[in-house]
This record gives C-alpha cells, sequence and structure tokens, in this order.
C-alpha cells in the first residue's frame, strides 16, 4: 500500500483496514508522521507533534486487535487536534502567550470522546490567538499557509487543521466555529466540514470558553478531507457531559436515510450585502442544478432578513467595548496580544443598559425571522464566502469583512452547515458551498453534501 494510498484515505476507510489487518495502526501513524514531516516545513499547521506517544498508542492498538479488542469506531486511526483543545499533557496554547506552556491534566470532552473510540493523537494545529481572527497566526507558532498557494490564507480560526487535512497529514481533525471558523477554513483548503447546531456538542476544554449573550454562535464540530468522515465523527462528540449547560439531548438521524428526492431547497448566490465572485456564484448555482437533477425542489430565493447580518453582528461583537476579550487574556496572563487583538477605539459600544436590552432583541428577532423563512425549506444553499483563499495578512481588513457574512448569518441563528468543495477559482484555488439545514438536521445538509461530493469531486489533493 502506497503512502498516498493511506494519507488519502478516509477515516472511515482506515479504520475498515485496520480492522480487517490490511494495515496495522503503527504503519497508519507513521505513514501520516511522514507526509507531516514533508509538508509541514511549508504550511506551518502542525506547531506539537506528539510522535513517540502515537508510536505507542498504535503499538498499544495492535496489540488490542491481536486479542480480538475493539475500542470503538475509530480504532487505531490517527487524527489531530486544533491547538485551542485541551489535550491531557500536551501543551494547549489556543495561540495566545500566556498559555506557551500551559500542559493540560484532562482531556477537552470531545478530545476525550474521540479518544475513547480508538482515534490516535498525532499532534495540536494552529490557530490565530483565541481563536478569533479569520486568519491563522499568532505570537507563538506564526502564520501557516494555504496548501494549494503558500502565499495564501488558510483561514481562520481553525486554519491549521484545515491545511493539515487537505495536504494529506491528518484525516481529520476538529474545528470550533463562532463566526465561521470550521467553514471558512475548509472553503479555502477544499475539504469538508460540518458546523452542528448549537447544543449539539459540548464545549467543556475549548480554551476560547462558552457563554454570555454569544453563547449560541460557538459551535463544535468535525472537519475531514470526505464528507463520510463528518458522518462518522459527529456521533461520537455529540452529546450531553452534564459540564456545558448549553448541550440538549436531541437524537441524531442517520444521513443515510434521506431521500433528496423531494426536498426543498432555498439557494442564493448573492446575499445582499457583498457580491460573490463570479466563480463563485456559478459554483452554488451548479450545486443547485446537481440537486435539482436528484429531485431537490430548487427555488432561487434568500431569507428577507440577512442583509441585517452586518450590522446586527458587528454590533454584538462590539457591546462590550472589548472587556470580555481583555478579560480572557488577563486571565490567561497574556499582556502581549496579537496586533489582531488590540482594542480599535473606533470599534467600541457607546450605548445605555435599555439600548444594549433591544440589541438582545433584535438579535432574538433575527433568528425568529430565519426560523419562519426556513420553515418553507429543507435546505438553504449559498457561498461560503465572497471569495477563495485571500493573500495573506488581508483577511482582518475591514475591506474583506463583508465576505464573510454569507457565515455568520448561520452562528446567530445556531443552524447546522455543512460545506464541501464544489468547484475552482481561475487561480486553481477551492471553492466550496454551504449546505444549510433546518435546526437539529444535520442528517440532511450531510446527505445532500455527500451527493455534491460525488458530483462534484470534492476535496482534490494539492500540488504540494
Amino acid at each position: 500500500m502506497s503512502l498516498d494510498e493511506v494519507t488519502y484515505a478516509s477515516a472511515v476507510a482506515l479504520a475498515r483496514r485496520i480492522r480487517a489487518g490490511q494495515l496495522s495502526a503503527l504503519d497508519g501513524v507513521e505513514a501520516h508522521l511522514a507526509r507531516i514531516a514533508a509538508v509541514n516545513p511549508s504550511l506551518n499547521a502542525v506547531v506539537q507533534l506528539t510522535a513517540e506517544t502515537a508510536r505507542a498508542d498504535a503499538r498499544a492498538a495492535d496489540a488490542e486487535l491481536a486479542r480480538g479488542t475493539v475500542r470503538g469506531p475509530l480504532h487505531g486511526v490517527p487524527m489531530t487536534i486544533k491547538d485551542s483543545f485541551e489535550t491531557a499533557g500536551v501543551r494547549s496554547t489556543c495561540g495566545t502567550l500566556g498559555l506557551a506552556s500551559h500542559v493540560p491534566t484532562t482531556d477537552a470532552t470531545v478530545v476525550a470522546r474521540l479518544k475513547a473510540a480508538g482515534a490516535i493523537l498525532l499532534g495540536k494545529t494552529n490557530t490565530p490567538e483565541l481563536t478569533l481572527a479569520f486568519e491563522t497566526d499568532n505570537l507563538i507558532y506564526g502564520r501557516t499557509n494555504n496548501p494549494y498557494a503558500l502565499d495564501r490564507s488558510s483561514g481562520g480560526s481553525s486554519g491549521g487543521a484545515a491545511a493539515i487535512i487537505a495536504a494529506g497529514g491528518s484525516p481529520f481533525d476538529l474545528g470550533s466555529d463562532t463566526g465561521g471558523s470550521i467553514r471558512l477554513p475548509a472553503h479555502f483548503c477544499g475539504i469538508a466540514g460540518l458546523k452542528p447546531t448549537s447544543g449539539r456538542v459540548p464545549r467543556t476544554g475549548h480554551l476560547f470558553p462558552p457563554g454570555g449573550f454569544r453563547d449560541a454562535w460557538t459551535t463544535l464540530g468535525p472537519m475531514a478531507r470526505y464528507v463520510e468522515d463528518l458522518a462518522l465523527l459527529l456521533p461520537l462528540i455529540a452529546g450531553p457531559d452534564w459540564r456545558d449547560p448549553a448541550i440538549v439531548p436531541v437524537p441524531l438521524r442517520d444521513p443515510a436515510e434521506v431521500e433528496l428526492k423531494g426536498l426543498r431547497i432555498a439557494v442564493y448566490p448573492h446575499n445582499g450585502i457583498v457580491a460573490p465572485t463570479p466563480e463563485t456564484a456559478e459554483t452554488v448555482l451548479a450545486a443547485a442544478r446537481a440537486l435539482e437533477a436528484a429531485g431537490g425542489r430548487i427555488t432561487e430565493t434568500r431569507p428577507p432578513h440577512i442583509e441585517v447580518t452586518d450590522s446586527l453582528v458587528s454590533a454584538l461583537w462590539a457591546v462590550d467595548a472589548g472587556e470580555g476579550i481583555q478579560s480572557l487574556l488577563s486571565r490567561y496572563g497574556t499582556t502581549r496580544p496579537h496586533k489582531w487583538l488590540e482594542r480599535n477605539p473606533d470599534y467600541q459600544w457607546r450605548g445605555t443598559a435599555g439600548e444594549l436590552g433591544e440589541l438582545l432583541q433584535q438579535q432574538d428577532l433575527f433568528r425568529s425571522r430565519m426560523l419562519a423563512f426556513m420553515e418553507g425549506y429543507d435546505l438553504i444553499l449559498c457561498p461560503v464566502c465572497a471569495y477563495p483563499a485571500s493573500p495573506h495578512d488581508t483577511c482582518q481588513h475591514p475591506d474583506y469583512w463583508e465576505g464573510y457574512t454569507y457565515l455568520l448569518t448561520y452562528n446567530v441563528t445556531g443552524w447546522p452547515v455543512a460545506t464541501v468543495r464544489c468547484g475552482t477559482s481561475p487561480e486553481g484555488l477551492p471553492i466550496g458551498v454551504q449546505v444549510v439545514a433546518q435546526p437539529w438536521r444535520e442528517d440532511v445538509a450531510l446527505a445532500a453534501a455527500a451527493h455534491l461530493e460525488t458530483v462534484f469531486g470534492g476535496w482534490q489533493p494539492p500540488a504540494l
């Protein structure tokens, strides 16, 4: 079995081969470590490597399998984990200098669940400081590059995860998404990602903590090259942990049982805020035609209220005048933050308590109006972002901000969104599509994304 056959395989395929004795867990780990060694000097995606521990865990997994013991559906399958998640015995920094030497004693809930299912940790992947940027760069580890064009961003905040997955160094990783941090890197790097419904996956042990009036914006979800891996991973990480108070025990449904024929699908290539590139718009429309050919009922329309996404999110983000971020930096002992977290005196709340209450009511009204629209549809198709991977150091520029509003709409609603590659830009960069489903219907989003992956080819190996 060639190196590419191992490192470009899905987690589903790797798990099957390991259980069947066609691939040892140790050989799988060694193949991915070799791939990381080959590509990471160009990418700077993996920032902590746990090679010896991974080898020991792989030997133990092979010994267990020889005795007839299978831990779970990921037995012996390697993984990486974003550096915003706590990992027992492994440095976990969230990209902030105050945590540069932080070594947790316990795993984040989602990490513990993946390990219990048999997964083996290869290392940690890069993230912007506190996960709060659309490009992956920080003062500890520096910048991560896009595997399809090294002078381009891999996205943020799960940019390290997306880059190493796309390059074949890891079959899957976990992302966190407060403003698009799973979906934007998946789009920029041409992989698949899932932002589950808010309240689906516990965030205990994530170093950007949940809570407050933006609590529902932050969700955790899987990232992989293949949609089938998203469907495998979601049930393993979902469900209450009796620590995160926002998590609801809503049963998951099986994407394999979803019938595409008859699905009511709204599609919009333009959100009324900023126009996408022509190739982005055409990719979304092509995805709609593919689902229509499968029996979907397509209507080109958009929710009538999404134009307020920009102003609403901007106001809600600025409402505490940056005190929340400063408090978190202080809690972690960071005295020198990255330039992207420095206070902007022009971007601060100056309203009264009453005006704050009115703003929170506007958020609820936005959610209510969006739900009223979604009652008539099973899915929404739209761009992930207005453009493909942008040049380094531009992602945080105000000129680019409106391009992210395609993402931010669905952080406010909290709905599940799958992202899958369906096109390519003139520069050869991936173009993804957002597949948005009704609350708690990740199965519908995943079923549609899997069909689009089949039609358009999904992830493609970078020439790295």
